[in-house]
């Protein structure tokens, strides 16, 4: 990038120029080691007012892994990492990863390692990502960590993605029936219920009901609107909290069935988590502490930062889990001959494979069963819905002699 600036030098001549940086504080950087005193510098081209809006993190989970593997490939060239977070910066195309690329070559320049430059940017470099990558400096093996960063982040979105695909097909159905129901009870049955009011003939309880629902959403619709959205307000802040976030948890380990796809999801994520940190070399405890905030469910992450606390104390790690009914019986007992035999990382590997082939089995399950009891609860719902409008119409018409 290319940067203008105004500067004063040592005899007091002021000068101007421009210089070629990957960011302005290199920029700055490489002035003052001329000797000269930055008095004004920008950015010879002005980002238009819309680039400096920002939407979460705007980074990608497969930005991610193909940028892993790129760096993978770079440091087994033996390029150095200077030049790597360099060249990478000019080559991505995402501007808010290229701008994190670009801080991230500023500060090694200034003599920072990968790890604590990778850390100043945490919404896109998790604790996980920034440990790894700090285990792979102290044993020379950014090349194979990189790698393994890769292929993890590959199969954990792999997991995750097709997890949540499978509850974002029944949400939607139900959000579009209930939106459906919604606006036959406000447009459609007021229409109907005054023509077979106005008949006099007998209602059945059933189409009163109906009625009555209906009378319900026109008189009330907009404070039952208003109320759904100040729970849903409080929920929200609740789920915020610590308390709250332990009620999620929970919650969503207790749903029936998909909460079992739930507990072994987070297995999963538990076990893969620290095979890839132990065979990195990172010890047992910050193994424990990186991935307790990384498994995504408080009622887990407590069980992990209470089995920290017990593992420092001189207990096992399998041990200190077996106290908990979350932690299936098996995994216990494959952590406790991992440990005997010192092949513990090989073992929470073949428990991740384990519980990824459950999670994905337990997937497809679930998606074979969605759609028939979908369609047995709507076809209920409508055909309930239409027998009761179309039966006192049907009586009516008798009555009239039709």
């Amino acid at each position: 990038m290319l940067f203008n600036y105004k500067a004063l030098e040592n005899s007091g001549k002021h000068t101007a120029g421009s210089i070629e940086a990957v960011t302005i504080d290199v920029a700055i950087g490489s002035l003052q080691r001329r000797g000269l005193i930055i008095a004004e510098i920008e950015p010879a081209e002005k980002e238009p007012w819309f680039a400096k809006l920002s939407f979460g993190s705007g980074v990608s989970h497969k930005d991610i892994v193909m940028l892993s593997r790129q760096m993978a490939t770079l440091f087994e060239a033996q390029v150095s990492a200077l030049k790597i977070f360099t060249l990478l910066s000019t080559e991505i195309e995402n501007t808010t990863l290229k701008k994190s690329l670009e801080q991230v070559a500023s500060d090694l320049q200034g003599g920072s390692t990968i790890s604590k430059a990778l850390a100043k940017h945490p919404s896109i470099f998790s604790d996980f990502y920034v440990n790894m990558v700090k285990s792979g400096e102290e044993t020379g093996k950014l090349n194979e960590v990189f790698n393994y960063l890769a292929d993890y982040l590959d199969r954990n979105y792999e997991i995750i993605s097709k997890t949540r695909n499978a509850l974002i097909y029944p949400s939607f159905v139900m959000t579009v029936f209930v939106a459906v129901m919604v606006l036959m009870f406000t447009f459609i049955i007021p229409k109907i219920s005054a023509i077979i009011l106005e008949s006099g003939q007998a209602i059945p309880i059933y189409t009163k009901i109906v009625f009555g629902i209906s009378d319900f959403f026109i008189n009330y619709g907009f404070i039952l609107l208003g109320a759904l959205v100040v729970i849903g307000f409080f929920l929200v802040r609740y789920t915020r909290t610590d308390e709250g976030k332990r009620s999620l948890g929970n919650f969503k380990l207790g749903i029936p069935y998909v909460g079992n796809l739930y507990r072994k999801l987070y297995l999963s994520v538990i076990a893969d988590n620290m095979n890839t940190m132990v065979l990195s070399g990172i010890p047992m405890v910050k193994a424990i502490e990186v991935t307790a905030s990384v498994v995504g469910n408080d009622v887990y992450r407590q069980i992990l930062e209470e089995s920290l606390v017990a593992v420092r104390g001189g207990s096992s790690f399998s041990q200190s889990l077996s106290q908990y009914e979350e932690i299936p019986n098996m995994l216990v007992q494959m952590i406790k001959i991992g440990e005997e035999s010192g092949e513990l990382g090989s073992i929470l590997g073949t428990m991740a494979h384990f519980y990824q082939r459950e999670v994905i089995n337990a997937v497809d399950t679930l998606v074979s069963m969605i759609e028939p009891v979908m369609i047995v609860l709507l076809g209920l719902g409508v055909g309930i819905l239409l027998a009761s409008v179309l039966i006192p119409i049907y009586d009516i018409a008798n009555s009239a002699g039709l």
